[in-house]
């Protein structure tokens, strides 16, 4: 069960620093005086907390005297990837399965109630959106994250339907709980999702999870490409079935080791 979104006591001046981390990777080269006007906190306030976040290199200083996140964040997201038990080896399923569909395929760790994007491979597809590794997204808009909720214990899944909206990213997006529902349990009958245009207008993708040896969703593996090419027997059938094939190689390597 993932904890909750706050908590009972606060450290304020730990919130307010992630909160200019978060503006500054929103919206980079940004002054102290444009940090003010964002935010309800003291001018000397935001300056104290720029100058501890420079002075440990979480920030750093244009040369017109706006602020940009430091590249020593790069290395703490780098070393958190490190510690995904799966990723060195859903990695390399990863890179093969882009090179046998010609797809982008996409590795996802569950977090909470979010995914995370920890690797990508692009096969023949240059197809770019605005997913990025690190991201984090809601699990209802991706096939990959619907592949996680349909595989979550019920009390999970309750709790965190019941704590986060279903938010809207596409005229497709689900948005109703009872449609979702339906939906994840035809998702547990076949063992993996489909994403029709639900995240990306025009795309569409095929997700199944990275479940742990107690059947837990860890993350997932998706494949997508336009909706043009990306449909009938190729998203139906022939990349689900690359899909689990790869997945299934995963589970093993996991579970009984590379050698075993």
């Amino acid at each position: 069960m993932s904890p909750p979104d706050s908590v009972n006591r606060p450290v304020k001046t730990t919130e307010y620093s992630i909160r200019i981390l978060e503006a500054l990777k929103s919206n980079p080269g940004q002054s102290l005086a444009d940090l003010t006007e964002e935010f309800d906190i003291a001018r000397s306030t935001i300056h104290r907390h720029l100058l501890t976040l420079e002075a440990n290199d979480l920030i750093v200083r244009d040369e017109d005297g706006t602020f940009s996140l430091g590249l020593r964040l790069l290395d703490f997201g780098r070393r958190a990837r490190e510690y995904v038990e799966f990723y060195d080896v859903a990695r390399q399923q990863v890179d093969r399965l882009a090179e046998m569909t010609g797809e982008k395929v996409w590795l996802i760790a569950k977090e909470g109630d979010h995914s995370v994007h920890l690797y990508k491979a692009h096969g023949d597809n240059p197809l770019e959106t605005s997913a990025q590794v690190g991201q984090r997204r809601n699990l209802h808009q991706l096939a990959a994250g619907k592949s996680i909720l349909a595989f979550l214990p019920d009390d999970e899944l309750d709790a965190i339907l019941e704590r986060r909206e279903l938010e809207e990213r596409t005229d497709s997006t689900i948005t109703s709980e009872a449609v979702l529902r339906e939906e994840l349990a035809d998702i547990r009958d076949r063992g993996y999702a489909f994403n029709i245009g639900e995240s990306v207008t025009g795309l569409n993708a095929v997700g199944a999870p990275i479940r742990d040896e107690d059947g837990y969703p860890v993350g997932a593996i998706s494949i997508s490409g336009p909706a043009h090419r990306v449909k009938d027997s190729l998203l139906n059938e022939e990349l689900p079935d690359k899909l689990l094939a790869a997945l299934d190689e995963i589970h093993i390597s996991l579970r009984y080791g590379m050698n075993g």
